[in-house]
Parts: structure tokens; sequence; C-alpha cells
């Protein structure tokens, strides 16, 4: 099996590795991949929310 390494200057490095990775354990990888995507997204909607908020209650005090 091969692996490839990208440098950011774009030089691709191949070095051959003994790995035991399965389209099973890619699968279950995914898997895990697209859980933290969603828990991300939220998290972000949280901030977008509370940021929300910290304008209104920045905007009603500037008007007091």
């Amino acid at each position: 099996m091969y692996a490839c390494i990208f440098i950011i200057h774009g030089d691709v490095d191949v070095v051959e590795e003994d790995s035991h990775f399965t389209s099973a354990s890619a699968h279950v990888l995914i898997g895990e991949i697209m859980v933290r995507n969603r828990d991300l997204q939220k998290i972000k909607e949280d901030i977008n929310d509370v940021e929300k908020r910290f304008k209104n209650i920045i905007g009603v005090l500037g008007r007091i």
C-alpha cells in the first residue's frame, strides 16, 4: 500500500507503509467525521445565536 504526503508547495512524496486500513475502517472513520461535522455545525449555530443575542442586548443598552 502507498500513502501520499502532500507538501504545501505542491511536491508529493510517496512512501510505502504497512497499513491495515480496510473499507470497513474507512466507513467507520467517515461515519465519525460526519457525526463530528454535525456537532460542529450545531456549535456554530449556537455561537451565531449567542452573537445575535449579545448584539440585541448591546443595542438595547445603547438606547438607555
